[in-house]
């Protein structure tokens, strides 16, 4: 006959298995890239700067940023150099469309320059004097500047070409001719607007103007109070 059957107190005791630490699926991070035209990987971080760039209207800055993260992924840009030749690219980019906007609103008939005058033309030439005019000390000090002489000596190259210089000196610019301007002022005192006529034709810092028969008066400075 089968003996009686331990009681489960008669069982021996497993000893309890060792928890375990739950085991955590890692997701591996990456970085996603997309191709840009000249074949380099753009990241999303390139992306992101780029979209802060357009909102803050850095377009010297995104105009160059390529070329600035090649040389700084190649090691010739430091931070703090990457940082300094972009806000460079940005200050030049401001200044050469400053320059344009000026020289857009003198209205010169010609782009012309005092580096691209024949001073061998002619041997009566004051080129000292003319060349002296260059370093624009009249400007700065308020003064006027006429030249006078024969037709066809050059005085209306030079005096565009003083504008010029005035221009990129950052200076703005007004060429009109004496015709122009007695006419538009006429037409002021008929609409009753010639008070806001003058103020436009004074506002620039030089005012070129031209007379007719071989006679040109250029380049008078508002600022001097003198016309």
């Amino acid at each position: 006959m089968p003996g009686p059957r331990p009681s489960s107190t008669d069982r021996p005791s497993s000893s309890p298995r060792p928890s375990r630490p739950p085991t955590r699926r890692m997701t591996p991070t990456t970085t996603r890239c997309t191709t840009k035209r000249g074949g380099s990987p753009m990241t999303v971080m390139d992306s992101a700067l780029r979209e802060s760039l357009k909102a803050l209207r850095l377009s010297g800055m995104l105009e160059t940023l390529d070329a600035r993260l090649a040389q700084a992924h190649g090691g010739e840009l430091g931070h703090l150099d990457f940082l300094q030749v972009l806000c460079q690219d940005e200050i030049t980019r401001r200044e050469t469309v400053a320059f344009q906007r000026r020289l857009h609103r003198a209205k010169f008939e010609q782009q012309v320059t005092l580096e691209e005058f024949d001073f061998t033309a002619s041997s009566k030439l004051p080129a000292a004097q003319i060349r002296d005019l260059g370093a624009l000390r009249w400007l700065h000090a308020g003064e006027s500047v006429i030249l006078f002489g024969p037709v066809g000596v050059g005085k209306t190259h030079i005096a565009q070409a003083l504008g010029h210089l005035a221009v990129r000196q950052g200076a703005h610019v007004r060429f009109a001719k004496t015709s122009r301007i007695l006419a538009d002022l006429a037409g002021g005192h008929a609409d009753r607007t010639w008070e806001k006529r003058i103020r436009e034709l004074v506002r620039p810092d030089v005012a070129r103007r031209a007379r007719g028969r071989g006679r040109t008066v250029p380049c008078t400075s508002s600022r001097s109070g003198r016309r």
